[in-house]
Order: structure tokens, then C-alpha cells, then sequence
């Protein structure tokens, strides 16, 4: 009997100490920082000298302007105050571009009412990717402009642009789909311009973390 009683006690501590637990729980989770990184806060190694201005300073991305799918200019000067994720990709591309396109819907979809949060896919392709194309493939994808952004731009730039400011391995395929080589990477960019984050396009729990991880940014954690 004193056994069952003792057992009854228990119980109804445990029950009384799961409120208690959850609290501190919560308490100590809402203080903890998540530590997201900032990446190149020493500069961008350049050992063959391919990329300008390269220096021992915090890389940021640098200055351009292309043209969105509906024609309109659109790049760096739009980045700032904003959070944005970027890729590269082609709209000819036999092999990774179309899973990456399907995992930047859900990203899409998940902050299609963020104001703050945007999307830039920049074709490594420009000569044939131009606004037309690009417009297609932006609505079989459901993408809005000025949100979801896919851009082409003049080729020299662009290729500077991959490997010197979001610091990516780009071939140009000279036409030929097959020879073209780019980075599955979607990069998370903060409103300042740096890099935070590289995360596999074609892999789901890659793509979820980044989901994640804007959300990070976007209440302040550093």
C-alpha cells in the first residue's frame, strides 16, 4: 500500500514538474544564438589573380545590373536591405537546373509573403537565355517579378560575377548544353551584401536548412 502511495507521489511530482521544465526549456531556447556564419570576412583567395579588387577585407558582392524576365534592370542596388538567395542556372540545362528550379519553387513558396526575402536565379547561359525565355521559365515555375527574379545579362560579367563575387566554379559551355558547368549551390545572401550560407540545390534537407536559416536572418540573429 505505502508502495503504491509512494508510486502515486511520484507521479503527480512529475506532473507538476512538466510545466516547470517546459518554461526553462523555453526560456533557455529563446536565449540561445544561432551561429550563423559570415563567410570571407578575410577576402576571397585569388591565387590566379581572375578576380578584381580581390583584398583581405570582408568580401561583399559586388555592383551589377542585368535584366529580369520582364525586361526590367534589375541586381545589386535591388540586394540591399534585403535578404536574398541566388543561383545559377540555364534554362537549356540537361541535368541539375530542373531539380534545382522544383526546390526554389518551395523557398518561393515558403516566403512569397516576405517582403523582405527574394529570389535571384542568374543564367549562366545569356545568349540564349534572353527575357523571353526567361519569362516562360519563370511562369512554368510560378515566379513573380521583383520576387522571384530570373536574369541574363552580358557574359563576361556574368562568368566574373559567378566566380568572383559569389565565388562559384563557372564554365561557359560555349552553346552546347552538356559542356556548360555550374555549382548546384543556392547562396544566402544578407541585407548587407555578404555571404551566409551555401547549400546544395538538388539535395531536400540542404534546401530545408537554407528555409531555415533565412528565417534566422530575417529575425535578427547573427
Amino acid at each position: 500500500m505505502k508502495g503504491l502511495r509512494l508510486l502515486q507521489g511520484l507521479v503527480l511530482v512529475c506532473i507538476l514538474l512538466i510545466p516547470v521544465l517546459i518554461f526553462t526549456f523555453l526560456k533557455s531556447f529563446g536565449t540561445n544564438e544561432y551561429d550563423l556564419p559570415v563567410y570571407f570576412e578575410k577576402g576571397v583567395e585569388n591565387p590566379f589573380q581572375e578576380c578584381p579588387n580581390s583584398d583581405t577585407t570582408q568580401h561583399y558582392i559586388p555592383e551589377f545590373t542585368f535584366v529580369n524576365q520582364e525586361g526590367n534592370p534589375t541586381g545589386s542596388a535591388d540586394m540591399e536591405g534585403k535578404i536574398t538567395i541566388v543561383d545559377f542556372f540555364f534554362t537549356s540545362c540537361p541535368s541539375i537546373c530542373p531539380v534545382m528550379s522544383k526546390e526554389m519553387e518551395r523557398v518561393n513558396d515558403m516566403f512569397r509573403e516576405e517582403e523582405k526575402v527574394q529570389i535571384l536565379s542568374i543564367s549562366i547561359d545569356p545568349t540564349y537565355d534572353t527575357p523571353e525565355i526567361l519569362k516562360e521559365y519563370a511562369d512554368d515555375h510560378g515566379a513573380e517579378a521583383g520576387k522571384w527574379d530570373f536574369l541574363s545579362g552580358d557574359k563576361v560579367q556574368t562568368y566574373e560575377l559567378a566566380r568572383c563575387g559569389f565565388v562559384l566554379p563557372t564554365i561557359d559551355g560555349m552553346g552546347v548544353p552538356d559542356d556548360f558547368i555550374h555549382s548546384d549551390k543556392f547562396i544566402l545572401v544578407d541585407e548587407l551584401g555578404r555571404i551566409r550560407g551555401y547549400y546544395s540545390g538538388t539535395n531536400r534537407e540542404d534546401v530545408d536548412l537554407l528555409m531555415l536559416e533565412t528565417k534566422v536572418l530575417l529575425h535578427g540573429a547573427e
